[in-house]
């Protein structure tokens, strides 16, 4: 009943803990309302059958064998003596869905940990034995992403996608009983092989507290298929990844130990559409250890306190799994466990049923303005880099957004799209990801201009540095963030994908007329001085303005779009220039201005000598101003100027 007590709805106690919340038993007609979950959920294929589960059992043999293997090698290699290395050993552990008995039909992805013994270095890892897999044939797309706060390789093996992080133990040999429970496992060990060693300590924890495993699984199936279904299933986007959804699930399978399925999805959406946030959920007491390693605690942690969704793990060092999530990503999720509560009520009062619960997020058409961000490289080799680290900072580009004063959302769709050929014909490999934004109202008889420059800026320079620093940096690896309004979106994106667009809007873009001509001005060494020569080393990147020549009719009346381009070596703003019909006093409108060239100094890209330092301007209608854009129409002249002598 959602008339229970507040301290039912919102477990109170010592962060949260509180006993079990005692319902009747299930009856008939709990019992039919989870049949009528799994039959719904079926279709999804969120049941994984004996032929998947036998093939992904074969290939961690085989991916076991190929460390044993490696380790024996490299041992060698290392002159130890022949008889520690016929006892060296070395093992292969799951995690995550896999490991939780969650895994679904058709999603092949396995999450996985390397333990090796003493001998055995992380740079090993990432240097020999990712060697040792390029060499086997069964093994595709394989990439090692180093810098990620867990360093893991990634690649498909027999056509099973295998997630892979290291760690090494400080003992000589690793047995196959190994127990992973225990701490003293942890002493001696390096942060990041405490982190890559917790992601199967924590799995392990889960199914040990949750109080009924199958109930537990069903549950989960079902939230997990859910957050997929409304693109909140994304920690590297700054979401709840797997773990995170499966803490959440077992704390509501604790405080209500003998519900079914269905009830437990509701009292699910009923606690954290509530929750207090950021009070953290906890699957049991902080505890303290002899090896006194850092766990999350705000009281003694200052960082620990700018968590705005804490969701903490079970095992030793007990940590944060949601670090990514932003006041954005939490108001998104928040959102939908209201919406998700509203449609389990409306399902157990049997007002509806539960596939609607699975309806797609039509993220499409839920924003007024977007941001797309693509990524391109001239080799899929070099693209598969490229878009593991652009993905991979995608959040701070989300955090950078929100901090604009005019921002209240920064809503990214966790799916990446392939490149619009017309749009992108000579950048070869492109992926898009798809940021969805909400502007404030502001009381002003003028129009607004957003200046998006900084966050953006700031978000491709930590892009650029880290493929730098990781000498992943190739020539043709660019990133472009365009500013695009709803009705913009079918440039970017075929019609299947913006299926659920009114009527009126499809026959809008149907009968779209010539539009106006796109403009481009380029911002080349003697940018300030009006010159419209481009760097000469630059490559030519023109195709997205050649195929965009034409807006929409309406759209062109009172919006203008801004394209900001990041290239190797280059930058350029292309622009719409809006009609002099009036706007709206309330109207938003947002532009992206450059204020600095594209990688920073001291990223070294192949094929360019030197990285050539380019000043910025920008261009409202046929006026050049430089230095940053100004916000209040009414000043006279730019509150900061850009001086061409200085940095």
């Amino acid at each position: 009943s959602h008339s229970t007590s507040r301290h039912q709805n919102q477990p109170q106690g010592h962060y949260g803990l509180t006993s079990p919340i005692s319902l009747a038993p299930p009856n008939d007609v709990d019992h039919m309302h989870t049949q009528k979950l799994i039959e719904a959920m079926k279709p999804f294929g969120v049941f994984e059958d004996k032929e998947e589960l036998y093939q992904r059992t074969t290939v961690l043999g085989k991916l076991n064998n190929l460390v044993k293997e490696w380790i024996s090698e490299l041992a060698e290699r290392k002159n130890l003596p022949p008889s520690i290395i016929e006892h060296l050993g070395g093992k292969i552990f799951t995690f995550g869905s896999y490991r939780l008995g969650v895994h679904t039909k058709g999603s092949s992805d396995i999450d996985a940990l390397c333990v090796a013994p003493s001998h055995v270095e992380r740079s090993d890892f990432f240097q020999s034995f990712f060697d040792k897999l390029r060499s086997q044939e069964e093994v595709k797309n394989l990439r090692a992403i180093e810098d990620a706060y867990v360093p893991v390789i990634k690649f498909d093996f027999d056509g099973i996608e295998i997630d892979l992080v290291f760690a090494k133990l400080s003992m000589p040999t690793v047995s196959d009983d190994l127990d992973l429970r225990d701490d003293s496992c942890l002493r001696s060990l390096d942060i990041r092989c405490i982190r890559s060693l917790n992601g199967s300590r924590v799995t392990d924890e889960i199914l040990r507290l949750v109080p009924n495993l199958e109930n537990f699984r069903l549950t989960l199936r079902a939230i997990k298929l859910w957050a997929k279904r409304r693109g909140v299933y994304s920690n590297i986007m700054g979401f709840l990844g797997g773990v995170s959804w499966a803490m959440l699930v077992a704390r509501i399978c604790q405080l209500y130990p003998n519900a079914l399925a269905s009830t437990l999805i509701n009292k699910f959406f009923l606690i954290f559409s509530k929750w207090d946030w950021p009070k953290p959920v906890l699957l049991k007491r902080l505890e303290e250890s002899f090896l006194n390693l850092p766990v999350w605690d705000p009281r003694v942690n200052p960082s620990d306190r700018y968590h705005v969704m804490p969701i903490i793990t079970p095992a030793y060092p007990q940590q944060n799994s949601t670090y990514n999530v932003s006041t954005s990503t939490r108001a998104v999720m928040v959102e939908e466990f209201q919406r998700g509560l509203e449609v389990t009520d409306e399902i157990l009062k049997g007002k509806s049923d539960w596939p609607k619960l699975f309806e797609p997020l039509n993220f499409f058409q839920k924003y007024k303005h977007y941001i797309v961000l693509t990524a391109s490289a001239f080799t899929e080799e070099h693209h598969l880099n490229w878009i593991g680290l652009v993905e991979s900072k995608i959040r701070v580009l989300v955090g950078n957004l929100e901090r604009n004063e005019f921002i209240t959302i920064a809503h990214v769709q966790p799916q990446s799209f392939p490149g619009n050929e017309n749009l992108y014909k000579e950048s070869g490999c492109v992926s898009m990801w798809f940021l969805g934004l909400v502007f404030k109202k502001v009381e002003s008889a003028e129009k607004t201009n957003i200046d998006l420059t900084h966050g953006i800026q700031s978000f491709t320079d930590t892009v650029y540095r880290q493929a730098s620093a990781l000498n992943i940096l190739k020539e043709g690896m660019k990133i472009e963030a365009t500013y695009v309004k709803r009705k913009q979106l079918h440039y970017f994106l075929p019609a299947e994908t913006l299926q659920k667009r009114k009527k009126q809007r499809v026959s809008d873009i149907s009968q779209s007329g010539s539009g106006l001509q796109c403009k481009r001005s380029s911002l080349g060494k003697s940018c300030l001085d009006g010159s419209k020569e481009r760097d000469s080393r630059t490559p030519s990147n023109s195709s997205l303005l050649n195929k965009i020549s034409k807006l929409d009719p309406s759209t062109a009346e009172t919006e203008r779009l801004y394209v900001f381009e990041v290239v190797c070596g280059m930058q350029s703003l292309i622009s719409w220039p809006n009609s002099k019909s009036q706007v709206s006093p309330t109207e938003m409108e947002a532009t992206v201005a450059l204020r600095t060239s594209g990688p920073p100094i001291g990223c070294t890209i192949p094929g360019y000598n030197t990285v050539s330092q380019l000043r910025p301007c920008f261009v409202q209608g046929q006026h050049k101003l430089s230095g940053t854009l100004i916000t209040d129409p009414k000043s006279a002249s730019p509150k900061q100027h850009y001086s061409p002598t200085s940095k």
